[in-house]
């Protein structure tokens, strides 16, 4: 059973920024890829960013330029550092991780966190 916990969400004006959180614990061997997704209100889940086990990085062409997605393989943490927000960046944001499971040593992916909202308006 792995759990995953976001944080750092908020309301920020148009052009302002905010840095995401994500910690993941539990029955957890090794990362491999860690990901964020959004979900803006009455859509459906879209995929935001990727960091593979060697760092390795990729962007929705929506935030590419503006969002930096890093890793803390130490903690068990990913990050979502989000610079020049739009009003269209408005979501619950969530993480998610593809990892090898510490009892069975199989790959396994995580459920979803709750998610944190990120609101931004002027």
């Amino acid at each position: 059973q792995v759990q995953l916990v976001e944080s750092g969400g908020g309301l920020v004006q148009p052009g302002g920024s905010l840095r995401l959180s994500c910690a993941a614990s539990g029955s957890i061997f090794s990362i491999n890829n860690m990901s964020w997704y959004r979900q803006a209100p009455g859509k459906g889940r879209d995929w935001v960013a990727l960091i593979t086990s060697a760092g390795t990085t990729n962007y929705a062409d929506s935030v590419r330029g503006r969002f930096t997605i890093s890793r803390d393989n130490t903690k068990k943490m990913v990050y979502l550092q989000m610079n020049s927000l739009k009003p269209e960046d408005t979501a619950v944001y969530y993480c998610f991780i593809q990892y090898v499971d510490s009892r069975s040593r199989r790959v396994s992916v995580s459920d979803w966190g709750q998610g944190t909202q990120v609101i931004v308006s002027s």
